[in-house]
């Protein structure tokens, strides 16, 4: 406190201020600190103006990464729609395909039957003709074997030729 009351006398008796060495020493302290703190904020500012730009441009990134993510996001989601759609009708054609199938297979399993049905009626229809054919040709036989016997028993032998040669003269009669 001493040099402070010494100066501040000593300030009084020599004069103005501006021509006290020590002014001098503050103004060009102040110059100094003024002319050296002037690149270290200009440092300080673009090591700031950096560090914010690599920030801006990692945020930048970051945003561009984003879009890009909800593009791809929004893209697969697209296309699971449509796979899912694409799978909806691939079952729906797939059971109509089915349905269609099994009336066709039950259609043409009628018609089978039908046919099946049909040709066994005319396998019924040609036993029954033969069988029919077959009694009539033993019934004939039968009444061939049993006129003979009659005949024979009752015309003599003179009437059975003359009947012969009846029947021999009207032959073509009946043929045409």
């Amino acid at each position: 406190m001493i040099s402070v009351a010494y100066a501040a006398d000593a300030h009084h008796a020599a004069g103005p201020f501006y021509t006290e060495a020590a002014f001098w020493v503050g103004i060009a302290f102040i110059l100094v600190v003024a002319l050296a703190f002037r690149p270290v904020v200009r440092a300080l500012g673009a090591g700031l103006d950096a560090r914010s730009a690599k920030i801006k441009a990692r945020i930048d990134e970051a945003a561009r990464l984003r879009e890009e993510a909800q593009e791809m996001l929004a893209r697969y989601q697209r296309k699971q729609r449509d796979a899912m759609k694409e799978a909806e009708e691939i079952i729906a054609h797939a059971k109509a395909e089915a349905e269609r199938l099994a009336a066709q297979s039950a259609k043409d399993l009628d018609a089978s039957l039908k046919r099946r049905e049909q040709q066994a009626m005319e396998r019924i229809a040609q036993a029954e003709a033969q069988a029919v054919k077959e009694v009539q040709n033993l019934a004939v036989d039968v009444a061939v074997i049993a006129a003979r016997d009659v005949l024979e028993r009752s015309i003599s032998a003179s009437q059975a030729a003359a009947l012969v040669d009846n029947a021999i003269q009207d032959l073509p009669r009946k043929f045409h």
